[in-house]
């Protein structure tokens, strides 16, 4: 499925955006959601990649948001319907393969303790707990990872 840098203002990609939404927003109060808006998806500094099935259609999406110390994972998300075929796992490494070319050197993310999948799937690409980074405080509702950027030839 290809995958490539898109704008997230796509009426596809809002849906997925909105879809992501949907899912996560039952799991934890509002003060524990961490996403970001369109406008921040946005930003000159922010990879927002889009798989597409072969017919076009917006299948998932991903994002870096580039900062000056690190690459932070956001809005990571995959049709329920195409799940268990390596997409997630094709997306996180395409949006790390653009941030190390742009210079990136390490990456970090936060998810919820709600959702085994993402865990589990940022530990096989190499993610490893910490504690909060950046702006982020503790929170029993956040899981905080990092993982150094590891270029491929």
């Amino acid at each position: 499925m290809p995958i490539q840098l898109e704008s997230p203002r796509q009426a596809d990609v809002v849906q997925l955006i909105d879809d992501l939404d949907a899912f996560q927003k039952p799991l934890y109060p509002p003060e524990s959601h961490h996403g970001i808006d369109l406008n921040a998806l946005s930003q000159p500094n922010v990879l927002f990649a889009v798989a597409r099935s072969e017919q076009g259609v917006a299948l998932g999406c991903g994002a870096m948001v580039l900062g000056a110390d690190f690459g932070e994972v956001k809005r990571m998300y995959v049709r329920p319907e195409v799940r268990g075929q390596g997409l997630a796992r094709a997306l996180l490494a395409f949006v790390e393969a653009e941030a190390i070319a742009r210079g990136c050197t390490r990456f970090a993310l936060e998810t919820g303790p709600l959702q085994p999948e993402a865990l589990a799937l940022y530990a096989r690409m190499g993610y490893e707990e910490c504690g909060p980074f950046g702006d982020y405080a503790p929170d029993v509702h956040s899981v905080f990872m990092r993982k150094l950027a590891v270029a491929t030839a």
